[in-house]
């Protein structure tokens, strides 16, 4: 859900009966987020207030896990129970936690308002977050990708480690929600300012971030090549969802569990525990999560190129708009999972050049790129990379890396014409 909440309405929930609640990061057809929880039971923890000042380490861990926490909307109270989540394991001698944690008022009763940034201490209290504030930065704006990178750039300053792995946890549209013209929807609302970050602005974040290990957007509907090409060349590994997340989202105690136990593990392995754990956690309830091999995304856009090609000259469009009708759909419909659309689209024409690049692309797909794959059976058709299709053009698709490296956009000019 990407409206504001009124501020009238107060959130109640129980921290302990969070973690199984079917609540997701981003409502659908306008229910509300804010109904849903005020249906649970939660008591919102508190947090110590220390000196206002950065806590510098000269370790050189294995891992710093970066979590950037905006939970200035309705999904405020989870904030504060995946916190909860990561002090049951905590930061070690191998693992650095860090949080920056934003908060506003309007939503229950709060340990603190503004944006503070935590080292993550364990601790047996899973009502309250006793881990200290290192640092308070006021009312800052998280939605804006700059304070992304000033959190990352502390964190591997402070608390520096042979790895990284930075989650950006919040609601997430994936490239786009409306059809109004320029309108570019990404990750990371701030209610307080209105502002959020957008899919050319992660870009730009991860550039002057620099090459980090593992990206994990804790946010829906983020696993797309329009996403995924924009920080390719920063990131090794990518880890996100086709679909919208239950608003618990990731589940904290779960990654870095067996991420404390081995210490050592690779990127990809952490990126792989990350969709396990996720998939593990709901089991038969509603999700998606996959593992991108971010140095096989530049590989893509043949395959991608060679399919549009070969589709536009068959000519087929009403095959085309049928298999898209058909292909699995998330909670934007014109997200569709590019592995289902090509296999529908393939069985039913009749170009055996359409037929054979289909085929290679979606051997790609699943062969080279999307290095795990997990979703429950009402998912089955998910292959672990959703892309946009919709029945119209948008002018601002044309302003994305991924258009601009492929003839993606063409192709839906093409077929969305009258």
């Amino acid at each position: 859900m990407l409206r504001k909440i009124a501020a009238s309405l107060a959130i109640i929930a129980s921290v302990s009966t969070l973690v199984s609640a079917a609540v997701s990061f981003d409502t659908i057809n306008n229910t509300n987020l804010q109904d849903e929880i005020a249906n649970l039971d939660l008591n919102v923890p508190s947090a110590v207030i220390v000196e206002d000042k950065a806590v510098s380490s000269k370790v050189d861990k294995e891992w710093t896990i970066m979590v950037y926490v905006n939970g200035k909307n309705n999904l405020e109270p989870y904030a504060l129970k995946d916190m909860n989540e990561m002090e049951k394991i905590g930061s070690t001698d191998k693992v650095n936690v860090v949080t920056e944690t934003g908060l506003i008022a309007g939503y229950g009763t709060l340990p603190w308002t503004g944006t503070a940034r935590f080292l993550i201490k364990k601790d047996a209290d899973t009502n309250k977050v006793t881990s200290p504030i290192l640092q308070n930065l006021g009312k800052s704006d998280m939605g804006d990708y700059k304070n992304v990178v000033a959190f990352v750039k502390w964190a591997q300053t402070n608390y520096p480690a042979k790895h990284y792995m930075l989650v950006v946890w919040n609601h997430g549209a994936g490239w786009i929600k409306s059809r109004s013209p320029e309108v570019t929807k990404g990750i990371s609302y701030d209610d307080e300012t209105g502002n959020h970050i957008n899919t050319p602005q992660m870009g730009l974040m991860m550039k002057a971030i620099g090459k980090i290990d593992v990206y994990g957007s804790d946010a829906c509907l983020m696993q797309m090549p329009e996403v995924d090409y924009e920080i390719k060349d920063y990131v090794n590994y990518i880890v996100g969802s086709e679909e919208t997340e239950p608003g618990d989202g990731y589940t904290y105690d779960l990654l870095l569990g067996p991420l404390v136990k081995k210490p050592t593990m690779s990127a990809m392995e952490l990126g792989k525990l990350a969709v396990n754990a996720y998939a593990d956690h709901y089991g038969t309830q509603d999700h998606t999560q996959s593992l991108v091999d971010s140095a096989k995304l530049n590989g893509l856009v043949a395959p991608v190129n060679a399919f549009v090609k070969a589709a536009m000259a068959a000519n087929e469009k009403a095959l085309i708009k049928s298999a898209m009708s058909s292909a699995q759909a998330y909670a934007y419909a014109e997200n569709k999972d590019l592995w289902h659309f090509l296999s529908l689209y393939a069985a039913s024409s009749k170009d055996a050049n359409v037929k054979a690049t289909a085929k290679a692309l979606q051997t790609y797909l699943t062969g080279d790129l999307v290095l795990l794959n997990r979703a429950n059976a009402n998912y089955a058709n998910s292959h672990g990379l959703a892309i946009y299709m919709p029945n119209y053009t948008n002018s601002a698709y044309n302003a994305l890396a991924w258009a601009n490296a492929t003839q993606w956009d063409e192709f839906i000019a093409w077929y969305s014409a009258k």
